[in-house]
């Protein structure tokens, strides 16, 4: 299917919720204060768009492409990313709340999240290899047979990762969130 081509266009206080983003292709554009809620972004494709200030709460995004997109300062509640295309999936995520979305079985080896509210989100059986969670809240997130080999988990907190049920080889902690890697094995650890 050949899609429009919208290329280097501003979309800014834009509201999808009634009526959807038209299907184009869409390459560096930027989004700013776009409100997409409970929008269908399916089949789109977006190449190198920053998302700035947009609410992403509850998005379908069946075979929807990211390539290289970064999204800043966004609401991005209960999004199946699972559901997007997977050819060339590439993003960065910056001060945003991902809680409740996922990323079951996604390869997003060297994805970065910096100051993220991840809380509750799915990353079983994802590929996070190089990821980077910088300074972000991960309670209550899922991490089961998922493979975070040299992630950047420093600054990270409130995660809870098994190691018997996740590979975590070369993956970066810190002393004081150590914690989080053996709460699965109820012991306690003393300052």
């Amino acid at each position: 299917m050949n899609l429009p081509l919208i290329d280097q266009k501003d979309f800014s206080s834009k509201e999808y919720t009634n009526h959807y983003l038209p299907k184009a292709e869409y390459t560096e554009c930027r989004f700013i204060n776009c409100n997409f809620e409970n929008s269908d972004l399916s089949n789109i494709i977006f190449l190198e768009c920053d998302f700035i200030d947009c609410n992403f709460s509850n998005v379908k995004v069946v075979h929807t492409s990211f390539n290289d997109c970064t999204f800043t300062t966004c609401k991005i509640l209960g999004v199946q990313f699972q559901n997007c295309n997977a050819f060339l999936l590439a993003f960065k995520f910056i001060d945003c709340t991902l809680n409740l979305s996922s990323f079951y079985q996604l390869k997003i080896n060297r994805t970065k999240f910096t100051k993220c509210t991840m809380q509750q989100v799915d990353f079983t059986e994802a590929e996070i290899k190089h990821g980077t969670f910088n300074t972000c809240d991960l309670k209550n997130s899922t991490f089961d047979r998922t493979n975070i080999e040299h992630a950047d988990f420093t600054s990270a907190y409130n995660f809870n990762i098994n190691p018997n049920f996740n590979q975590i080889k070369h993956a970066s902690f810190s002393k004081e969130n150590i914690s989080g890697l053996l709460s699965s094995f109820h012991i306690k650890i003393k300052n």
